[in-house]
């Protein structure tokens, strides 16, 4: 199901779907998701929905939040969860924050900080 994809069609991808989120599109929105999902796993299908919020949460973080509520489906919000605290985990760790002590999670994968961490991540 894993195809390759070329630099010139992820850009694309990610263009397209930058558009349908900012003018707030829920049909296309989902086509498009549903199209890179077709051929593509969910970890990148994540990352290309990821890097399309990005995109817009600078210019128009009305159509962000929209995206996040109306359009994007939630076993790709829950990869992304997956993704960014994997991230922040490694990120805790490398500035020397302990698991279990400075930051954990709970049971519905929400990152949860102690006051150490929450300075660290936040300065």
């Amino acid at each position: 199901m894993q195809q390759k994809i070329s630099y010139l069609e992820l850009e694309q991808d990610i263009s397209k779907l930058t558009s349908a989120f900012a003018t707030r599109n829920t049909c296309i929105g989902k086509e498009i998701i549903a199209n890179l999902r077709s051929h593509l796993t969910l970890r990148d299908v994540a990352g290309i929905v990821l890097v399309s919020l990005e995109s817009l949460i600078h210019t128009d973080p009305l159509a962000f939040c929209w995206a996040v509520e109306n359009t994007v489906p939630g076993y790709v919000m829950q990869e992304i969860r997956r993704i960014t605290s994997i991230t922040l985990y490694k990120r805790l760790i490398d500035q020397g924050l302990t698991p279990g002590n400075d930051f954990s999670m709970d049971a519905k994968g929400s990152v949860l900080l102690n006051d150490r961490a929450q300075a660290t991540l936040f300065k």
